[in-house]
């Protein structure tokens, strides 16, 4: 079985896996760890569905002085605006809420980036939900990059990885945070 058959058939045990055993945490704890102390400008996303739960997380950082930037999808990609935590900010496209406004550019000063996935493994690999928006945004950072999962989603086995997969510097789940040698 190849990579992308694999990652298929992975993305829908794990995706099965977590709806049948879905319980609504908190990750606001992560806004007083030293990564997100030190950063200014902070990347994250608006979860939906039974992905771990970023509400707290990114009112708190927008709380304790943060830039918060939200993805918005343009085409194939992810374009990152400003959001200070008004709903009426955001519309909903295809069960995702997105920010309205200008796009920041200058994804060079984000100092942390808080990344979706379905599982990660032991060397900070991840498998997100399979449109590749993720694997594409990556690149252009620079920044500390933490993917966020329910407790017992961090893999012991090593995810299929292709050529383009990044790992991530850290995991957090909502009782500890994970960080990997890079």
């Amino acid at each position: 079985m190849g990579n992308s058959e694999e990652k298929i058939s992975l993305r829908t045990r794990y995706r099965h896996e977590r709806s049948e055993r879905y319980l609504e945490h908190s990750f606001e704890h992560l806004a007083e760890t030293a990564e997100f102390q030190r950063a200014k400008i902070i990347a994250s996303y608006i979860s939906y569905a039974d992905e771990p739960d970023t509400s707290a997380l990114n009112l708190a950082l927008i709380k304790n002085g943060k830039m918060l930037l939200l993805p918005r999808i343009n085409g194939r990609e992810l374009e990152w605006v400003p959001w200070d935590g008004k709903p009426d900010q955001l519309t909903v496209r295809k069960k995702i809420s997105e920010p309205t406004g200008v796009a920041y550019t200058d994804l060079g000063n984000v100092d942390l980036i808080v990344v979706p996935a379905l599982r990660i493994d032991r060397s900070g690999y991840r498998l997100g939900q399979g449109g590749g928006y993720y694997d594409r945004a990556l690149p252009s950072f620079s920044a500390f990059s933490i993917g966020l999962i329910h407790p017992d989603e961090i893999s012991s086995e090593d995810l299929p990885r292709d050529d383009w997969d990044i790992p991530l510097h850290a995991a957090a789940t909502p009782d500890v945070v994970i960080r990997f040698q890079k």
